[in-house]
């Protein structure tokens, strides 16, 4: 197990029965939108049957036996920031319905399973001209140009609470990066997901994201983009996330021209590194995280989504969906990524050149995340029986 900083354990042991004394979820959810309205400058009214999905979210945080005090305030603290900036984008809709008439024109969104290197993909795309990501920052304050003092103060607020995360759990934020001025995954503006599940294990949210229907997601993706939007310069907005592998019909019909960009790597090369992340992230919320459980869990969930998207794209246009094989973009990253920006309709210049040299030498790239298969209970051969034939569809891909 990841070893946990004597600080996690000294807060854990300090704030542990305090925050026992106040697990009654219905009472904390009420605090939290309370809060959440006064600091968002929103209201719940109207909002109630969105904001329900959260609160069975919370619930769920609440059955966790073996949540740390730590993991329950981290938790705690997400979930307010979400509900916070839900409340401030349906605000800013209602105050200016012209935000809703704003065009999210093709957007590109690179999807892949974890470790693919979906991110360094869109570090690089987004910096080309005429294209932009959302900012971390921007995914837990979203709102119209602000002033430049005001846009520092909001970084610097949310550094100093990614700062504590650093220092407690720092594999993990090593392993994440969480720089707030720079783009990062779009699941902070994805309501729900498996992403919460990194946390803890929670058989019963698991079960209702079977049955979660995500079109309202998507349709808050896709508003919170357009107030990034209003009133700014026009961008292409590049979006990532292994999340989106498992709506790709949504996303083409909450943004009918999306471009995606499926990044393709074999499985038996993702799945121990994934459940090594798990993991790190499970330490920090939980005590004494079931390691094979955790195996089982994020291989069937991402067998799972495999499957989804390849069924997805049967009904899909064929030209709306891009595969690139990993193995052909890293080992020739200057020859695959002109022909990647070729097929999305974009211009390769010497300055996009010089961000993929930038981005190639950055933190984390082309080291690989230490991982054993049986640590988390699993083979090759279990990770080759829940993908099928999908690895075999890889090999036979090819850049052109």
């Amino acid at each position: 197990m990841p070893s946990i900083p004597t600080s996690t354990r000294l807060l854990n042991a300090l704030l542990g029965p305090t925050v026992a004394g106040q697990r009654t979820p219905e009472h904390v959810f009420d605090l939290l939108l309370s809060k959440a309205e006064q600091a968002g400058g929103g209201t719940v009214e109207g909002d109630e049957a969105f904001l329900d999905g959260f609160r069975a979210l919370l619930h769920s945080y609440s059955k966790v036996e073996n949540m740390t005090a730590v993991g329950w305030q981290t938790a705690l603290a997400d979930l307010q920031l979400r509900v916070q900036n839900r409340l401030r984008v349906m605000r800013l809709l209602r105050e200016r319905p012209a935000i809703g008439e704003e065009p999210i024109a093709s957007p590109v969104f690179i999807v892949g399973l974890p470790r693919t290197a979906t991110t360094l993909t869109r570090e690089v795309i987004a910096r080309a001209a005429g294209h932009r990501a959302p900012l971390l920052w921007e995914m837990f304050h979203t709102d119209l140009e602000q002033p430049e003092r005001e846009r520092k103060q909001r970084v610097k607020s949310l550094a100093q609470l990614l700062k504590s995360t650093r220092r407690l759990a720092p594999k993990y934020a090593a392993a994440h990066g969480f720089d707030p001025a720079k783009p990062d995954d779009c699941i902070h503006l994805l309501p729900h997901g498996t992403h919460h599940l990194r946390r803890a294990d929670m058989p019963d949210y698991r079960d209702r994201l079977a049955g979660h229907d995500f079109a309202p997601d998507y349709d808050y993706l896709k508003r919170a983009l357009q107030v990034l939007q209003h009133g700014r310069a026009p961008a292409r907005w590049i979006l990532d996330s292994p999340a989106h592998l498992d709506h790709l019909p949504l996303i083409r019909a909450t943004f009918p021209d999306a471009v995606i960009v499926w990044i393709h790597r074999d499985p038996v090369t993702v799945i121990g590194s994934l459940c090594s992340l798990v993991e790190t992230s499970m330490a920090l919320h939980v005590r004494g995280p079931d390691l094979h459980r955790i195996g089982s869990t994020w291989l069937e969930l991402t067998a799972d989504s495999i499957e989804r998207a390849r069924k997805a794209r049967t009904v899909l246009p064929r030209e709306s969906i891009i595969d690139i094989p990993y193995a052909s973009l890293m080992a020739d990253p200057f020859g695959g990524t002109p022909m990647l920006y070729e097929r999305i309709g974009a211009r390769w210049t010497d300055a996009d050149a010089a961000n993929l040299d930038a981005a190639l030498a950055g933190p984390g790239i082309g080291r690989a995340h230490e991982y054993e298969l049986a640590r988390y209970g699993l083979s090759t051969g279990d990770v080759e029986r829940a993908f099928g034939d999908y690895p075999n569809t890889i090999q036979q891909l090819r850049m052109r």
